[in-house]
């Protein structure tokens, strides 16, 4: 049985993580086999020398889609948390990934920036970070996610709730593989 890759995408500070943890948990405590892959761990244990230019955000993404694959293979479910901000990457990881599924954390960039813990959004604004997503880079929002939760007016236990239910009623997903590229560029 293959596991599912659930993939979380959206702004910085959007609660991609804080809802793939939620998830997680939700998840094991029904005897799913999951691990989530965040994007700031990826980095950090797989990316180091990775920079945030485009094709090393692209080298980033197809690390994270290897090692889901990995695990996707082996029957366990995947909770990717990453904002992955081009179309071109996420339609890679849907080409690759045999059983995907595309939630978007959909948040207003006013929302993400009074969130930020890390003050990235401001250092971005002040142009100490290049490249920040949002400010100056581009997010293209998924044109057709599986799932788009609102976790600016919904509570993480109400979007748990909506990506479990979506996975019951789809027993995970296989979308047609013919129509995404299998690269990323």
């Amino acid at each position: 049985m293959v596991g599912t890759a659930i993939w979380l995408t959206g702004l910085p500070s959007s609660g991609k993580t804080t809802t793939a943890i939620a998830m997680t948990a939700a998840l094991q405590e029904r005897g799913v086999r999951v691990e989530c892959l965040d994007g700031d761990e990826l980095r950090r244990e797989v990316g180091r020398e990775l920079g945030f230019g485009k094709e090393d955000r692209l080298e980033n993404i197809r690390r994270a889609v290897y090692i889901s694959k990995l695990l996707n293979r082996n029957g366990v479910t995947t909770i990717i948390s990453m904002i992955a901000p081009y179309l071109e990457m996420r339609n890679y990881a849907r080409a690759e990934l045999e059983s995907y599924v595309e939630v978007y954390v959909h948040c207003p960039l006013t929302e993400c920036i009074r969130r930020d813990v890390k003050g990235l959004y401001a250092k971005a604004r002040k142009g100490e970070i290049a490249g920040f997503t949002g400010i100056s880079d581009v997010y293209e929002p998924p044109v057709h996610p599986e799932i788009t939760i609102h976790t600016h007016t919904n509570s993480v236990e109400s979007n748990v709730r909506q990506i479990l239910d979506f996975l019951e009623m789809n027993k995970g997903t296989s979308r047609d593989k013919a129509s995404s590229s299998r690269r990323p560029g």
